[in-house]
């Protein structure tokens, strides 16, 4: 009941604040996080790739809506308000659960987020975390389930220590404040704590979870249906964008920064020091996205059990 009262809140938040009821036939809506994670989607789009690449669809306009985290934004894909979603892994897979119509249809990126101890705290080891309290996205997301993963790898029961849903902000804040002891986050958050001498990185999550995937490309199962060339198209376009930012690191920076109004020297910092790597290949992240949907299930996070035919359709890469 939670659930439901929380997802039809969410949904009346997002026409409120100008959603279109549905995408219209020559506006393509497009969800993305503010993460360095995604840079690819930013790219394309101060390049004009976005508009220049679907343009021959007869798309006028790419509109982009900017979410604080996953679970707001698969609401938003629920309601019918997102084409395609730049997103993690994990949100997909609960939205999914609950009767979206979507797959993912390219990786973005895999690892790429941090531990990150407020200052006074001394790290040696995982069971340094009992008794603290992190700050970390929400229940079902990339870094819930790699956090609870590693601690159970690590014979550490989640209820040893406290977990707190937060947005990257908001966890900056309150390790800032001493309001918790640290924070599992997606950069540039843990590298702008560091860089601010508010903390520091003591693990991050390649070293928890090798190669795990973390976000991907999300497009709606009525795009796929009724377009799937534009739908082809739309995977070049991520392609181009992530050869693009893999070859010229400092230009992409500046694009974040510019998009993210962020400091140029700690988002370059961040992609110096953070363990990600930009990809777009999606059958990289198929063997630890089954593994997500699985620990859902056990979580009870969701009401049954997903197959890879369920989440990905690796066709059109």
């Amino acid at each position: 009941m939670r659930r439901a009262i929380l997802a039809a809140t969410l949904i009346l938040l997002l026409i409120s604040i100008g959603y279109p009821a549905l995408a219209e036939d020559k506006v393509l809506n497009m969800g993305y996080q503010p993460s360095v994670h995604q840079i690819a989607e930013m790219v394309a789009m101060e390049k004009g790739w976005w508009a220049e690449d679907l343009k021959p669809f007869g798309i006028t306009e790419v509109k982009e809506f900017e979410f604080p985290t996953g679970a707001p934004e698969m609401q938003a894909m629920l309601a019918g308000h997102l084409d395609v979603a730049y997103v993690g892994t994990a949100p997909p897979i609960t939205a999914i659960a609950q009767g979206l119509d979507a797959k993912i249809v390219a990786g973005v990126n895999v690892q790429g987020s941090g531990l990150v101890f407020r200052n006074g705290l001394d790290y040696n080891g995982p069971k340094s975390l009992i008794g603290l309290s992190i700050g970390t996205f929400p229940a079902g997301s990339i870094q819930d389930l790699v956090l609870r993963k590693w601690l159970k790898d690590n014979n550490i029961d989640a209820t040893q220590l406290t977990i707190k849903a937060m947005t990257g902000g908001d966890a900056m804040t309150a390790v800032d404040a001493g309001k918790i002891d640290g924070g599992f986050l997606p950069s540039p958050s843990p590298e702008i704590i560091e860089d601010e001498g508010k903390g520091k990185t003591v693990v991050r999550s390649g070293s928890m979870w090798p190669n795990h995937a973390c976000c991907s490309v999300l497009v709606s199962g009525k795009l796929i249906k009724d377009n799937p060339e534009m739908v082809k198209q739309i995977v070049k376009t991520h392609m181009k964008a992530t050869a693009y930012i893999n070859e010229h690191a400092d230009e992409a920076a500046e694009i974040y920064a510019k998009r993210t109004g962020q400091d140029l020297d700690q988002v370059k910092y961040a992609l110096k020091n953070w363990d990600g790597r930009w990809i777009s290949d999606p059958s990289l992240q198929i063997p630890s996205a089954m593994q997500y949907a699985a620990m859902d299930y056990d979580m009870e996070y969701i009401d049954k059990e997903l197959t890879e035919e369920d989440l990905f359709d690796t066709s059109f890469y």
